[in-house]
């Protein structure tokens, strides 16, 4: 479907996914000025009154880049929102959500009417994470503007399916916004994602090598080296399923190929589950997709490169069929 404004001005139909620790203000800002939707989640500002300060610090930066740049306008940009019960912060984080007009919200662990309802309020959109096409249903029913498929093989919280077989149900009966999900690294596989009928490839892997990303250097290296074979799904150390790299959770002394299942009932994303290793900050996520990740680079550097490869792939596909 045609994009809606201000989502119509980016340089590829690319939405960095927001990343827990790793994304804040200096990644978002360098992912919006590249010409991408850049987020972060809600929850990475603490304390909580932190959120206004980076909404600020984002607003201002991206309007600043604007005024001196009117040929090419930065990327909107987004905020997560963990809508699980858990998140004692969701009301707080809306409300200042509410006062930044933020132009885009997505949900995550949860589909709640009213918060789709108060974005819908401001003029925003939301797009909800979903791993199956019932999830699906359930958001859309209940007001999301749009969907997240997560396939199998994305990074953190994923699902197990084949993003072929998601998002032809989805397909089915929905001709609204969907961003993609799932192992998308490299410029051809957004092409595929829009193939497969996604308005947006959800790319987040990547952005944790970035340069502005708040990410340790080990876990950045981690990304630079690793291979779609080095990524472990377990619901170990939140009690929801995902995918980490299978290297921290040997440098936290488990063995990736004998972990037991957490009580997905005593959801905790932080705590490590039955271990004293934390999640995210110890055990790292990541995608299959990290095999294109060669170095440590700006992101302008990489949304160029994802640029030329995206390019060169719709030649080669016009050439093919010509």
């Amino acid at each position: 479907m045609p994009l809606p404004a201000p989502f119509d001005r980016l340089r590829l139909p690319v939405i960095g996914s927001p990343l827990f620790i790793v994304s804040g203000p200096e990644l978002v800002i360098a992912q919006c000025k590249a010409g991408i939707v850049g987020s972060f989640p809600a929850l990475n500002a603490r304390p909580q009154s932190q959120v206004d300060e980076w909404l600020h610090q984002i607003t201002e930066e991206l309007a600043a880049h604007n005024r001196d740049n009117p040929d090419r306008p930065a990327a909107p940009f987004a905020v997560n929102q963990i809508v699980h019960k858990s998140n004692d912060r969701l009301d707080a984080d809306m409300a200042t959500c509410a006062k930044w007009q933020v132009p885009m919200v997505i949900t995550s662990l949860g589909a709640r009417e009213e918060v789709f309802s108060a974005v819908k309020g401001w003029g925003g959109i939301t797009l909800h994470d979903v791993i199956n096409d019932r999830f699906a249903r359930k958001a859309i029913e209940k007001g999301a503007t749009g969907l997240i498929p997560v396939a199998a093989g994305a990074g953190g919280h994923a699902g197990v399916l084949s993003p072929f077989a998601l998002m032809q149900e989805i397909r089915e009966w929905f001709d609204g916004l969907v961003a993609l999900s799932g192992s998308i690294a490299h410029g051809r596989s957004i092409l595929g994602a829009q193939a497969l009928g996604a308005d947006f490839a959800y790319i987040g892997s990547p952005w944790i090598a970035a340069t502005e990303a708040n990410a340790d250097e080990g876990y950045k290296q981690a990304i630079v080296e690793g291979r779609a074979e080095g990524i472990v799904y377990t619901n170990l150390f939140t009690g929801v399923h995902g995918n980490y790299l299978r290297s921290s959770i040997v440098g936290a002394g488990l063995d990736p190929d004998n972990l037991p299942e957490s009580d997905p009932s005593k959801m905790n994303f932080g705590s490590g589950g039955n271990t004293k290793a934390k999640a995210w900050k110890d055990i790292w996520g990541s995608g299959q997709g990290i095999g294109t990740v060669t170095k440590s680079a700006p992101v302008e550097e990489t949304v160029a490169r994802l640029e030329r490869e995206y390019i060169a792939a719709k030649e080669a596909l016009a050439k093919a069929t010509a």
